[in-house]
Formats: C-alpha cells, sequence, structure tokens
C-alpha cells in the first residue's frame, strides 16, 4: 500500500473506535451532569484532567504517532490521545460524534513577541523555567504594543474541512470552529516584561502599569469587534479552560449560527502574576480592564494558580462569572464559605501528589474529600480539575489511579 493509503487505514480506524464510544449513552449522561452543574444545580460533583505529561505516557506505543502526512497526523493524534484518556483516565469527559476543524484566522499579533531565557530539566518535558525581558521600560515602549489586524482565509478553511470531511466520510461529523477567545492581561504582559519589573512598577509606577493594560485592553477589545464583526466566532464550546463547558444559557437569544457574537460564548480570564499582591491591588489593575471584557460575554470563568480565596468581592464585580478556580495555594474553607452557591468552586488539587518520590493514593484521596466537604458545608457547587501535572515520574499509573478516586469520591 502507499503513505496516503496506510495513512487513511490508520485514521479511519481510530476514528471508528472514537465514533462507537461517542455513541454510547454515558455521552448524554455526563454532558447532562457539566449542564447542571454549570447551571449551579448539580448532580454531584465533575471531574477533569488536563495539561499532561504526555511525553511520559506512551508506555506502551499507544500514542506513538504512525501516519506520514501532517495533516492526517494530526487527527491521529487527536484520536490517540481521545483513547488514552478513555481508557486510562477518563474522569468526566465527553467524547463528541464530530471533529472539530478550526477556521484559518489570520491575526497579525500584538508587535511584541516573548525575549526570554529558559532552563529545562527534561528536554521532552515542554514546561521549562523562563527568563523574561523586558522591552516596555518607558512610555515610548507603549507603541510597540498593536491593535491586531484579523482576517479569514476561507479557502483554507474550506480546504480543511473537505479534507477532514473526505477522510472520515461514514464514521465522524466535521464541524468548522472559529475563535473561542479568553483574556489574561497582566499574565501576558509578565511575558514581554518579565515578573520583577511589572511588580515593582505597580508600586513604582502605577500609572505606567494602567497605560500599558489599558493600551493591550484596547487592543484586545478591538481584536474582538473584528472577530465578532467578520463572522469568526465560534460557538458550542466544550470545555472552558480545562473544564466542560456544556450549558443551556448558551447560545443567547437571537443567536446567528452564521455570525455567533461573543454573548454567545464563554470566556475566561486569570491574573496568576498577582498571586502575591493585596486585594486591593489585585482589583485596582484588573476589573477596569477585565470588566469589559467579561461584560461581552454570555459566561465566565475567572483564576487559574493564582489563590483567590480572599478576592471573591472582586470577582463578584466582573459580569457573568459563573465559575471560580480555587488553586493548590488557597484555603479550601475559606474559599468554599465566600463562593457558597452563587459559583462553581473549581477546586485544581494538588499535581504535586504525582510528582512526589513515591506515589501516595490515600493522601490524593484525603485532599480530594477535604474539598468535597467543605463544598458540602457551604453548599458549593463543585469541580475537580487536575491541571498542570509538569510530570508523573514516567508512571503514568498515577494519572490513571488519580482518575479513579476522584471518580469514586464524587460518586460516578
Amino acid at each position: 500500500m502507499t503513505a496516503t493509503t496506510t495513512d487513511r487505514t490508520i485514521v479511519r480506524d481510530l476514528a471508528s473506535q472514537v465514533a462507537e464510544i461517542a455513541a454510547l449513552p454515558v455521552q448524554q449522561e455526563t454532558i447532562a451532569c457539566w449542564k447542571a452543574l454549570n447551571g449551579l444545580r448539580p448532580i454531584r460533583p465533575m471531574v477533569m484532567m488536563d495539561q499532561l505529561p504526555w511525553h511520559e505516557m506512551n508506555g506502551d506505543g499507544e500514542l506513538t504517532p504512525r501516519c506520514e502526512d501532517g495533516f492526517h497526523r494530526g487527527l491521529e493524534m487527536r484520536f490517540r490521545s481521545t483513547l488514552y484518556l478513555w481508557r486510562h483516565m477518563r474522569a468526566d469527559m465527553v467524547v463528541a460524534p464530530y471533529v472539530e476543524v478550526h477556521k484559518a484566522i489570520r491575526n497579525t499579533g500584538f508587535g511584541l513577541g516573548v525575549v526570554e531565557d529558559i532552563v529545562r530539566l527534561d528536554p521532552r518535558n515542554d514546561v521549562v523555567s523562563h527568563h523574561y525581558v523586558d522591552q516596555l521600560k518607558t512610555d515610548a515602549d507603549l507603541a510597540r504594543i498593536l491593535t491586531p489586524e484579523i482576517s479569514h482565509d476561507p479557502a483554507a478553511t474550506a480546504g480543511a474541512e473537505e479534507r477532514a470531511r473526505e477522510l472520515l466520510d461514514g464514521i465522524l461529523d466535521v464541524r468548522v470552529q472559529g475563535a473561542c477567545p479568553s483574556y489574561a492581561p497582566l499574565d501576558l504582559i509578565t511575558c514581554w516584561r518579565g515578573a520583577e519589573p511589572l511588580l515593582y512598577d505597580i508600586i513604582d509606577r502605577p500609572d505606567f502599569v494602567h497605560r500599558i493594560i489599558g493600551r493591550l485592553t484596547n487592543a484586545n477589545l478591538s481584536m474582538l469587534d473584528q472577530l465578532e464583526a467578520q463572522g469568526l466566532l465560534g460557538s458550542g464550546q466544550q470545555t472552558i479552560h480545562c473544564t466542560g463547558a456544556f450549558t443551556d444559557e448558551l447560545p443567547a437569544p437571537g443567536f446567528d449560527p452564521a455570525r455567533p457574537r461573543a454573548a454567545d460564548l464563554w470566556t475566561s480570564g486569570m491574573s496568576q502574576i498577582f498571586s502575591t499582591v493585596s486585594p486591593a491591588m489585585h482589583e485596582e489593575f484588573e476589573l477596569p480592564y477585565l470588566g469589559p471584557w467579561y461584560e461581552r460575554f454570555g459566561l465566565g470563568y475567572y483564576g487559574c494558580c493564582e489563590p483567590l480565596d480572599r478576592k471573591l468581592p472582586m470577582i463578584r464585580k466582573l459580569p457573568h462569572v459563573r465559575k471560580i478556580s480555587m488553586s493548590p495555594w488557597v484555603d479550601v474553607e475559606c474559599g468554599a464559605s465566600r463562593i457558597g452557591p452563587d459559583f462553581v468552586f473549581s477546586r485544581k488539587p494538588s499535581p504535586a501528589f504525582l510528582a512526589v518520590d513515591a506515589w501516595n493514593p490515600a493522601a490524593a484521596e484525603r485532599d480530594l474529600r477535604e474539598t468535597l466537604a467543605a463544598c458540602a458545608r457551604h453548599g458549593c457547587p463543585c469541580e475537580l480539575i487536575l491541571k498542570d501535572v509538569s510530570t508523573c515520574r514516567y508512571e503514568p499509573q498515577r494519572l490513571w489511579e488519580w482518575s479513579e478516586i476522584a471518580r469514586r469520591v464524587v460518586g460516578a
């Protein structure tokens, strides 16, 4: 057989396996559970796993690519990853009966790239240590932040869709998906400046920092306007920031599938660089800029690794927030008492449980049960999102067991 024929056989065989799983009744049952949680009327806590050390997980060749063509290999690895998760650590994943092909959206960018030095411990791991070079030292440097120009290459989109449909014909549907944007201005600015210059400047030159964030915010809102005007936004998200996004509340009334609006979408935002600043300072440099962004969208997720258990008053002022990240560094009791039934308590269990010399499943289970108990005491809708796992010490079985523990403790 030729390489093209071989590629086709590989992809279609994997797609058939995915289609069989997608047809199982449990997919609709899981979607219903996600919708209930996201509507603040949970059936039970939900579990997701994302941002995993895939380079450590291919012990028996399940994830070894075999296709030669790049387009085929992209689909192949998407299917192999889906099948691997389903077999070993499905948590509350949903396997869809379709493949998304993303629109060929062109973006001229903000004019600044990342200038950095990195340190790498494991050459196979893309989690590295960064030292960023400060590119925004003076007011004159602010002119380097440009407003992106958005355009669409319809021929490229149509070509990718046609190729996927021909390859997957009779097995899986193909859906064209647009952009589903998020906004984390301070974390992006950190990549242009480094942590120390930014944190010093919010004390020494607060007006300068406001000018940076203001210029970047105007550029992002312009980009959002362009995406919306050109019909390039997406719809029907399955996930939002590593959690299930299924909801009956979106799209919003008046939805036009040919021209989705921000109001039809989830968005997310965060400010991880502000992990150690006061609630008042966090609000001063975040709320005026994220507020107009969140106002445009239907629903929002806020936060990531920064501890937010004592910053709920600010988050309550952000429009349309539905889920709030509770990172490994929060006081769970404090966070649960302040969230109550008003938002989803999006707990991020510590990935350090997976990275220690000796895996201790009992300790991981105690951690999960403490979270669930606190959420139960305060009536919090809850999800457990294991993410940012930079290593499992080349023992993927740790992740498999964590998934089973989490499913057991939530009653899945």
